[in-house]
């Protein structure tokens, strides 16, 4: 019997994958181009993974230990019985998914909406702050800005005879002179509060290019000056430069950020950095009643990623530990946000002495806000000049 042939059917299929080839060649290309366009593009614009950037900051060096000692139990002497009893399948659960098991808020954060936005941890839980009422950061509607409108306004009688009320005072001593020490500024200047807009209810619209936030900051200066301690009142209109160059309102603190680096080039002796906001919560979370006046409440947010955060952290806290002994229920406390889904610098790394304050909500009136920009301004100068005399200033 004569020996079967080979198909001939074996051959046209390799000169078929002969033909892939330049295809596959060709694809590689355009894959390793693609790559390499977009890890050019400016920092900002960066398309990333939550999950991989995230995922090996989550890994505590006591695994790495844990995966020592499995051969050698020298490792596990440095463990503390709690790190010795690491669950495995849970790290690895934590590194595929990125939820931890011990934290329900990793699984629901990524299910409900806007559920991330509380994804906050407080550091120093002022009256009545909890979970529930975190100071809230709500952007107005890209269609609301691009149109331009303004809401008219109303009370301004009100906001007239609270200006000439506040008439500058002879700074005390001690002074520091020509040296303008604080710079306040306003990330999201326009924010604005309703009890001044006409017609308007929605706390996502109480924005306005005039009546807003800006003006706590001459309030902040005038008492800050009284005080003796220099101050600038950063005025520049951010929402404006955002249009100029054609960025959305997320981009609010790059834009702020070239302004405020361009202040402390000018002025070397700028050492105290304020972001002034105001929160986007109703009045029964953003007023207390102290000694039978209202206030509109404060809190301190700090952005975790950053180098200056313990620095900064220090700071907010002690300016609430000095509100709470004068102004007993009035500072909400002292809020982290870090992460994905949050600024997590908030400009802070451009100085050590560096915050960002939410004073009041959307409800709330310059009576109240007055009342609490003067309490700021005293906490601070006490805080301030106690600081100076212990370093010898």
């Amino acid at each position: 019997m004569k020996p079967l042939r080979k198909k001939p059917e074996v051959y046209i299929w390799n000169a078929n994958a002969l033909n892939i080839l330049p295809v596959l060649f060709i694809l590689f290309i355009l894959i390793f181009i693609s790559v390499i366009a977009i890890s050019s593009v400016k920092q900002e614009m960066n398309m990333s993974s939550t999950l991989l950037e995230k995922s090996p900051s989550e890994i505590d060096g006591s695994f790495f230990f844990s995966l020592l000692g499995a051969e050698n139990h020298h490792f596990l002497s440095v463990l503390s019985e709690e790190q010795k009893n690491t669950s495995f399948s849970q790290v690895f659960i934590k590194l595929a998914t990125n939820i931890n098991l011990d934290d329900p808020r990793s699984l629901l954060g990524r299910e409900l909406p806007a559920f991330s936005l509380y994804d906050s941890e407080i550091l120093v839980a002022g009256d009545g702050t909890n979970y529930t009422n975190l100071p809230l950061e709500s952007a107005p509607p890209q269609p609301f800005i691009e149109a331009g409108k303004e809401a008219a306004l109303q009370r301004t009688d009100e906001i007239k005879r609270l200006e000439e009320q506040e008439k500058q005072k002879p700074a005390a001593a001690p002074t520091t002179g020509d040296k303008k020490i604080v710079y306040l500024y306003f990330s999201h200047n326009r924010e604005s509060f309703l009890p001044y807009l006409k017609g308007v209810t929605d706390p996502n619209l109480a924005q306005h290019s005039k009546i807003n936030i800006t003006k706590l900051g001459d309030v902040i200066k005038e008492e800050l000056e009284m005080k003796g301690i220099g101050t600038t009142v950063e005025k520049q209109d951010i929402q404006k430069l955002l249009d100029k160059k054609g960025w959305t309102y997320t981009q609010s603190y790059q834009g702020s950020r070239e302004v405020v680096t361009a202040a402390m080039t000018d002025n070397k002796d700028l050492s105290y950095l304020i972001d002034v906001h105001r929160d986007s919560q109703r009045r029964k979370n953003t007023t207390t009643t102290i000694d039978g006046k209202d206030y509109a409440k404060i809190a301190f947010v700090i952005g975790g990623n950053n180098n200056n955060f313990e620095k900064n952290q220090q700071l907010a806290e002690e300016l609430h530990s000095i509100l709470k002994k004068k102004y007993k229920s009035l500072s909400r406390g002292v809020i982290l946000k870090k992460g994905a889904y949050t600024n997590g610098k908030f400009n802070q790394d451009l100085s050590e002495n560096s915050m960002l304050v939410e004073i009041g909500g959307v409800d709330n009136t310059f009576e109240e806000l007055n009342r609490t920009s003067k309490a700021l301004a005293d906490a601070f100068s006490e805080y301030y000049w106690k600081a100076e005399s212990v370093n010898g200033g």
